[in-house]
C-alpha cells in the first residue's frame, strides 16, 4: 500500500488518460496507491480540490498559498483558517520559502509563511513546507511557530542532512520525490539512506519531476511506486517495508485523513503494528 503524500491533482496532464482524472487515479490504484493528498497552490484552488475530494473517497486536500505565487491580496491567519475549515483540509500548505527564484520578495514570503504556520498551529493541523535555499529562515520560523507535537513535512526535500535532522527535531517528516531517482541526485539518495524510515514520506509532486524511467513525461500519482522502489534499493530493504512504514507515517502526521482511509488499509496497519 502506497500513499502519494503530495500531488497537484488539479494540474495533472491527463492527455494519457483521455482527459479523465479518475482514469489517472485508477492507474495509481491498480499499483496499490491507496491515498492521495491533493495540494493547494492558492486558496482559490481549494474549492476545486474539495470537489475532487468529494468525488473520490481516497483523496484529501490541503489549503495554502505557495511561496512563489503572487496574489492580489495576502491572506491573513483568519483567511487561511477559514478556508481550511470550510473545505475540510487535513493540512496547511503548501507554504514556505524559496529564495532560488526572483518574484515574491523574501520579506513577503516570510510574512506569508508565518501566517500559515500560525494558522496551522491554531487549527492543530500539520504544515506542508516548500523550502529552497532558505535554510536558516525556514528553520527559524518553524522553531518560532510550530508545535512539535503537530509538526509537518518538508516536501520534495533537496537540502542537506543537517537541515533534515533539525526539522525532525521540530516534529517534521521529510518527503522524497522522483528527484531521488535522478542520475545526478546522489546527495538525495544519501538522504534516503540516512533519514530514519519512520520520518520519511514519499510523493510525486505530480505533474512535476517524473521519476526515472519516466523523466521527460508529465508526472502521475502512480509513479510514487518508483520513488518507493528507489528508497528500498538504497536502504537494502523491501519495497513492502517502505510502503507500509511511509503509509503509517502519513497517517501519523495527517491525523485528520485517517478516518477517510479505506477500512482494509486501517485494519492492515493495525494488524501490522504500524503506528
Amino acid at each position: 500500500m502506497f500513499v502519494d503524500s503530495h500531488c497537484h491533482l488539479d494540474r495533472l496532464d491527463l492527455s494519457a488518460h483521455d482527459g479523465d482524472l479518475n482514469a489517472a487515479l485508477d492507474a495509481a490504484r491498480r499499483r496499490e496507491v491507496r491515498q492521495f493528498l491533493a495540494i493547494a497552490v492558492t486558496l482559490e484552488d481549494v474549492p476545486g480540490l474539495a470537489a475532487i475530494a468529494r468525488e473520490h473517497e481516497d483523496v484529501v486536500i490541503s489549503a495554502g498559498v505557495h511561496p512563489l505565487h503572487e496574489v492580489p491580496r495576502e491572506p491573513d491567519v483568519e483567511a487561511i483558517k477559514a478556508c481550511a475549515e470550510r473545505h475540510e483540509a487535513v493540512a496547511i500548505g503548501e507554504t514556505g520559502l524559496d529564495y532560488h527564484y526572483q518574484g515574491v520578495a523574501p520579506a513577503l514570503q516570510r510574512s506569508r509563511f508565518a501566517n500559515h504556520l500560525i494558522a496551522a498551529r491554531e487549527l492543530e493541523l500539520p504544515v506542508i513546507v516548500h523550502t529552497r535555499e532558505a535554510r536558516e529562515d525556514t528553520l527559524a520560523l518553524i522553531a518560532e511557530h510550530v508545535d512539535p507535537a503537530i509538526g509537518g513535512v518538508l516536501h520534495c526535500f533537496t537540502e542537506d542532512l543537517d537541515m533534515a535532522r533539525e526539522a525532525v527535531r521540530h516534529g517534521f517528516l521529510i518527503s522524497l520525490s522522483g528527484i531521488v531517482t535522478f542520475r545526478n541526485a546522489a546527495a538525495i539518495r544519501e538522504l534516503a539512506r540516512a533519514i530514519p524510515l519512520d520520518r520519511l514520506l514519499i510523493e510525486t509532486d505530480s505533474p512535476y519531476l517524473a521519476p526515472v524511467p519516466h523523466r521527460g513525461k508529465p508526472n502521475e500519482p502512480q509513479w510514487v511506486v518508483e520513488v518507493a522502489e528507489c528508497i528500498a534499493a538504497e536502504r537494502g530493504i523491501s519495497v513492502d517495508e517502505v510502503a507500509m512504514q511511509t503509509t503509517a507515517n502519513f497517517y501519523r502526521l495527517f491525523r485528520e485523513a485517517l478516518p477517510q482511509a479505506p477500512a482494509d488499509l486501517r485494519q492492515s496497519l493495525e494488524e501490522a503494528g504500524w503506528r
